[in-house]
């Protein structure tokens, strides 16, 4: 059995990328991180978010 993502609230990817809510939302609308709505709550599986900083680093950067 596969262990069940975190879902973390849009504070909460704030804080793990260091960046504002502004970012975090037009990271979403653009479809760079990936999010799901609960009951009309934002929310960011927390492998996306590792994928998304993955993706990010420059070719030879440690993780």
């Amino acid at each position: 059995m596969t262990a069940r993502p975190e879902l973390l609230t849009v504070p909460e990817a704030m804080a793990r990328l260091e960046v504002g809510r502004i970012k975090v939302y037009d990271l979403i609308r653009t479809r760079r991180l990936a999010s799901l709505k609960v009951d009309g709550c934002r929310r960011t599986p927390d492998d996306a978010l590792r994928d998304f900083i993955r993706n990010q680093m420059e070719p030879g950067e440690a993780a």
